[in-house]
């Protein structure tokens, strides 16, 4: 896989260089020894976790976790560079995504000495699997309607409540929950939530399969039955799970997974163009365009997290328009999909995928039509 059909403007600096050449050497010689097949949305459905480990092992996964929790004390910007490359290429990376995306830098920034030797360590090597449970049913996007609760015992705290939609959690070993640990005050319905991380092995908890219209299981419902989770695994502090969580979310929806999860089906269309198998049409180069512009907006959020800055509502601009993108990507496609001929048939077996997969873009980590709201109201209170 070429991560290269598309220019990506600005020139990169040598070392940012030498990083992509060697990441994307060896995603070459993985696809054409067999080791893995690219896939559409391959970060959120491709788990496979002995890939995740020799991928750990080459330095390339926790990077921006300290080397005195096990990690490589690398840039966001770095970072970005090995997961544009690991998009590009559809690699199955879903079983370390969500530790090493979320759950890394939200224990760098809010969790314990004790939890970070803990988790860091083994989110760096590849063998942390973590889920996150936030949206519940009939609450959507609307965090602040969590009904989930966490009740203080004198053995640390019981929790019992539902996450659903809940990516990889049959496979995982530990679920990050937002539950609410006080009553809900009218005046602020954001107070009173705080952040658990439980093993999903505990007694009472229960894991339910979501089975998507292509027949996979993906998406989880997780319920928990007066389950027990002990002081040292409260994540950050009592009541602050709405700052957290929020903070959190600005990793979740910046990075490149936004808008490249079909970017194999517009490099194949590129393709299949160049080789006469399908007409020139001038709506290549409006997707090329657009997806440059969306990859200098994200690169942007990358380096501003690399100076410490708040990018809660670029975050979102950059889910809101990627996740539209790489959804009508798909439907452009798929105008090429019932053209006949045996060199079409990988474009027909990823724009499938896509077409399946599509509902799910503009949902996951927050829908479009909350996101609007939060990136309007934070454009209100700057101006």
């Amino acid at each position: 896989m070429n991560a290269r059909v598309f220019p990506w403007g600005e020139p990169e600096a040598a070392p940012l260089r030498t990083l992509r050449s060697d990441v994307r050497t060896y995603l070459k010689e993985q696809i054409q020894r067999g080791r893995f097949r690219p896939s559409v949305d391959g970060w959120s459905t491709g788990w496979d976790e002995d890939f995740s480990k020799d991928l750990a092992s080459r330095g390339w996964v926790g990077m921006t976790i300290p080397t005195e929790f096990g990690g490589h004390g690398k840039s966001f910007a770095e970072r970005f560079v090995v997961t544009e490359e690991l998009l590009a290429s559809g690699a199955p990376v879903a079983a370390h995504w969500v530790a090493d995306r979320q759950m890394a830098p939200s224990l760098l920034r809010y969790g314990s000495d004790g939890q970070k030797r803990r988790f860091l360590p083994e989110i760096a090597r590849g063998e942390s699997h973590f889920a996150i449970g936030m949206s519940e049913p009939d609450s959507g996007s609307d965090l602040a309607s969590v009904r989930t609760k966490a009740t203080q015992t004198k053995s640390g705290w019981k929790v019992s409540g539902s996450k659903v939609w809940t990516s990889g959690a049959h496979k995982s070993t530990w679920v990050c929950v937002l539950a609410r640990t006080a009553p809900v005050d009218p005046h602020d319905r954001h107070a009173g939530l705080s952040q658990f991380i439980v093993n999903l092995a505990s007694a009472g908890v229960e894991i339910r399969p979501i089975i998507s219209m292509s027949g996979h299981h993906h998406f989880n419902e997780v319920f928990f039955d007066d389950v027990v989770v002990p002081d040292e695994l409260v994540l950050g502090q009592i009541g602050e799970g709405w700052r957290q969580v929020t903070s959190e979310l600005g990793f979740e929806r910046s990075g490149p997974e936004r808008y490249l999860s079909t970017y194999l089906i517009l490099a194949e269309v590129i393709r299949q163009v160049r080789a006469g198998a399908l007409p020139h049409t001038t709506a290549v180069g409006q997707w090329i365009a657009r997806l440059a512009g969306l990859r200098k907006m994200a690169f942007s959020v990358a380096t501003a997290i690399d100076r410490g800055e708040s990018v809660n509502s670029a975050a979102a601009i950059v889910k809101s328009l990627g996740t539209k993108t790489e959804g009508e990507i798909v439907e452009f496609a798929d105008r090429f999909h019932d053209q006949a001929g045996q060199e079409l048939a990988v474009l027909r077996q990823y724009v499938e995928t896509g077409l399946l997969q599509r509902p799910s873009f503009t949902l996951r980590g927050g829908t479009n039509e909350i996101l609007r709201g939060v990136i309007a109201r934070e454009i209100g209170l700057r101006g």
